[in-house]
């Protein structure tokens, strides 16, 4: 299969669950009435009595834009403000991701690998991979740094759309950037919300279990379900990348 990559970020490229947790735990000082075990809702049958990073989390608000999930969970509806907080909530996921013996922001398994070959074909004209991500360009440029991951020529991030994921748009302005429809493209994506972005674009997707159940995952339709991009390998040839 020769395609394009589109891939998401957080749960696909990186682990931020720790930054996610102490951020929201952060927000509930100034928002009480946010109800973080609702947000934060564990895979096993015990309801959260602390956010430990040893915990599988799926978080409910996972692959959705900070703007939207602040409005959603925070009540908060004045423009500037939700920019604002949304600065600051991002900001504090990468400030608390290592508070308390937490583990940072980390690459998730196979990241690397997937990477090694085709790093060198993220820049432009027609670039052979691209970055899709719900998260704002400022965070999302510190967390692949942290995590020692290039940043691409096509970067899509919250700002660049008007309509986040489960809206295509994100996956369609990554696929007019580098050149090609999207339905020439293959998404890579861990969150319900991600995959149905993509297949609402017209792209081709690939589920990860890496933050939801299987069940989750199916229910949104991938065309592929994999554990994690371990189970890819990604070469270059002349005009795309080859994925198998």
């Amino acid at each position: 299969m020769t395609v394009p990559s589109l891939f998401d970020m957080d749960g696909t490229l990186v682990d931020s669950t720790a930054g996610v947790v102490g951020a929201w735990e952060l927000f509930k000082q100034k928002y009480p009435t946010i109800d973080v075990h609702n947000i934060l809702s564990c895979t096993s049958k015990d309801r959260l009595a602390s956010y430990g990073d040893k915990l599988k989390l799926r978080i409910a608000s996972h692959g959705i834009r900070t703007v939207d999930n602040l409005r959603k969970h925070c009540g908060i509806e004045n423009p500037e403000e939700l920019e604002r907080e949304a600065q600051r909530f991002e900001d504090a996921i990468v400030l608390t991701s290592k508070e308390g013996g937490r583990q940072g922001i980390v690459q998730l398994p196979g990241v690397s690998d997937a990477l090694a070959e085709i790093a060198q074909a993220r820049h432009q004209p027609n670039p052979a991979w691209a970055i899709c991500t719900s998260a704002t360009r400022a965070y999302a440029s510190s967390a692949l740094r942290l995590a020692d991951i290039p940043i691409p020529d096509v970067f899509i991030a919250a700002e660049d759309v008007t309509r986040g994921k489960p809206f295509p748009d994100p996956y369609l302005l990554g696929a007019q950037r580098c050149g090609v429809r999207a339905e020439n493209c293959v998404v890579f994506e861990d969150a319900p919300s991600g995959i149905r972005s993509g297949n609402s674009a017209g792209c081709k997707t690939v589920g990860l279990l890496t933050t939801h159940s299987r069940k989750q995952v199916e229910e949104a339709k991938p065309n592929f379900i994999v554990k994690d991009l371990s189970k890819f390998v990604h070469s270059i040839n002349p005009t795309a990348v080859q994925i198998g």
